[in-house]
């Protein structure tokens, strides 16, 4: 064994490296940026959990208990509805995880010493999260209810009575054993979906690059959006199987029951799949081997396995992080997942997150496109 041959293979492969800038970039990038995203991202705290309250009593008392919600910073109160049925919508479309229902007499209950009932309806599609919000609330609902009753007391220069005025009644929607595999499947399913899509097709054009073969294809008869969808289209297939094989997996060997319907669901994979593929087919583009097809396909999944909301709420991250999030086109696709397997909803919940994913699918299909003919161009 030569040290100086081995010498000269280390210089040779700086020298390689330094003079990619790619492959230098994502080396020397990538872990700051990860670093970064995933410092405030990654968190188990719980924060900012979206609230809507439907305050049947609206007098000073109620008000005063909503004010003891929000002053914890777990809930934040994004709206007050007028109905039950405002609630349920809330709650199936996913812009609150909590609704708080204060009944008609509250205050008149409370002054005349009578115990008063209120209702918290929690999302159980996160268990996590709806664990967190059944613990915080009923610890704040005690606290306020014991300072109340101390009030009163010594108003009156009673003894101390242990029997609580207010009692907080707890209903979970969705998922009300809080299975976590509930809540982990879906996300799953989205999540193997985009890596298999995304790194087997940012693998296609360069692999045929690497080879020469590339070249040869062009001189044939073939035009090049033929060749384009033809490289297309195979893993549209396959995707497709993959997604069968998923969703029956997740019913059938983890009993995930699939509530809305299978057709839309199917079709709604068929969108996100597009953007997978584009994703996939612009990697391939651009990088000029499989170690820089795959370094990017890297890049791009484990950010969206943060921001996207598949295992950490969205709601606790800042509000860069979130508008980062929104650029992932898995963050949608999880909304749909969990809407339509965990909650049963339909297009009339989940229009805005096809629309996206629709938008997603055919602007990178387009960009990669045009990329893609514009390299065979160049031979």
């Amino acid at each position: 064994m030569s040290s100086s041959r081995i010498l000269a293979m280390i210089k040779k492969e700086f020298l390689q490296t330094l003079r990619d800038r790619r492959t230098l970039a994502l080396i020397l990038l990538m872990p700051v940026l990860q670093l970064t995203i995933f410092g405030y991202a990654v968190s188990n705290n719980i924060s900012h959990v979206p609230t809507v309250v439907l305050d049947w009593d609206k007098t000073p008392a109620s008000r005063d208990l909503v004010q003891t919600l929000t002053a914890s910073d777990f809930f934040s109160i994004t709206r007050y509805v007028n109905n039950e049925e405002e609630v349920g919508a809330a709650l199936d479309g996913g812009t609150a995880k909590v609704a708080l229902i204060i009944p008609p007499g509250y205050e008149r209950q409370l002054q005349r010493g009578e115990k008063v009932a209120i209702l918290m309806i929690v999302d159980g599609s996160d268990p996590s999260t709806a664990q967190t919000a059944t613990l915080t609330a009923g610890a704040l609902a005690q606290t306020k209810a014991t300072g109340l009753m101390v009030q009163k007391l010594q108003a009156r220069g009673q003894a101390l009575n242990l029997e609580p005025p207010i009692e907080l009644r707890t209903r979970i929607w969705y998922n009300p054993n809080m299975e976590s595999t509930y809540f982990f499947v879906p996300g799953l399913i989205g999540l193997i979906l985009q890596s298999i899509t995304i790194i087997s097709t940012a693998f296609a054009l360069v692999r045929e690059r690497e080879r020469g073969t590339i070249e040869q294809l062009i001189v044939t008869p073939i035009k090049k959006s033929e060749l384009m969808l033809g490289k297309i289209l195979p893993y549209v297939l396959f995707s497709f199987i993959d997604v069968a094989m998923v969703l029956i997996i997740g019913t059938y060997w983890f009993q995930v029951p699939i509530r809305g319907s299978v057709a839309l669901l199917m079709t709604l994979s068929f969108l996100f799949l597009l953007s997978s593929l584009g994703i996939g087919l612009f990697i391939s583009t651009i990088s000029h081997n499989q170690l820089q097809a795959m370094q990017s396909a890297v890049f791009f999944i484990l950010p969206s396995f943060i921001l996207s909301g598949f295992y950490f709420p969205r709601e606790s991250m800042p509000t860069f992080l979130q508008w980062i999030g929104y650029a992932i086109p898995l963050t949608y696709f999880l909304r749909i997942l969990r809407g339509l397997v965990l909650k049963g909803i339909g297009l009339n919940y989940l229009w805005r997150e096809t629309l996206v994913l629709g938008l997603f699918g055919v602007s990178l299909l387009t960009l990669s496109a045009v990329n893609f003919r514009k390299q065979l161009g160049d031979h």
